[in-house]
């Protein structure tokens, strides 16, 4: 009987190695992290008025783009504003869908203007090079596209994913800075700072791996009975 346990779990183990579907299965969840963004405080306050005052919420400092930084944390999957993205390691831009949601804010100009839970998420129709295509979204404060990421360099793994890119001044967000007076000109694709997600995934083969220790420990009490 033990023996004949033994071969069927052994058999399921194959089959979840060998099984197209299985094989195919390569989409992984991001479930936390961090992303840190150094802001070029120059540009933004000789260029579109806005000088940082101070930040609110959950902002860890410094980030890990320097001392100047500070990194947000990146939202679980549940709870306010869960993070939604997941992607194909072996085919990230072809896969890639959802958002990955951030907590915490950034206020200028004595505390008047806020932008903060960000969202990071992708729109095809916005890759114009030097643009990726990639966007971050403020959803507090102002409610508007703030930045194009461009130049990506993306290293998507099964065990995390790390984005570095340039942030430039998205349409949306020039034209607020131009209507509350704060920009004389269109600042939209200047360059005003750097952003580096560093994002966690589960550990992928976890089926797998449990299944084949359920082997080990049956194979050992099958060695003990005989």
């Amino acid at each position: 009987m033990n023996a004949t346990r033994l071969a069927i779990v052994f058999s399921s183990v194959l089959s979840l190695v060998a099984c197209p579907e299985v094989a195919r299965a390569q989409q992984v969840d991001v479930e936390g992290g961090q992303t840190s963004v150094l802001l070029d405080t120059a540009a933004l306050e000789s260029a579109a008025g806005l000088t940082i005052s101070s930040t609110g919420g959950p902002v860890i400092a410094p980030g890990n783009l320097g001392a100047a930084s500070v990194a947000f944390p990146i939202n679980s999957r549940t709870g306010n504003l869960p993070t939604t993205f997941a992607y194909d390691p072996t085919d990230f831009l072809g896969t890639a869908s959802g958002t990955i949601e951030h907590s915490g804010s950034v206020l200028f100009n004595s505390d008047a203007i806020e932008v903060g839970d960000f969202t990071i998420g992708f729109d095809a129709g916005r890759a114009t090079a030097p643009a990726s295509g990639f966007f971050v979204e403020s959803t507090v404060g102002i409610e508007a596209i703030l930045f194009d990421i461009a130049n990506p360099a993306v290293d998507p793994t099964p065990n995390d994913l790390e984005i570095g890119a340039d942030l430039l001044v998205s349409p949306e967000f020039a034209q607020v800075l131009i209507d509350n007076s704060l920009a004389s000109s269109n600042l939209t694709g200047v360059d005003v700072g750097d952003a580096l997600v560093e994002a966690i995934v589960p550990e992928p083969g976890s089926l797998v791996l449990l299944t084949a220790g359920a082997i080990a420990g049956l194979a050992t009490r099958t060695r003990r009975q005989n």
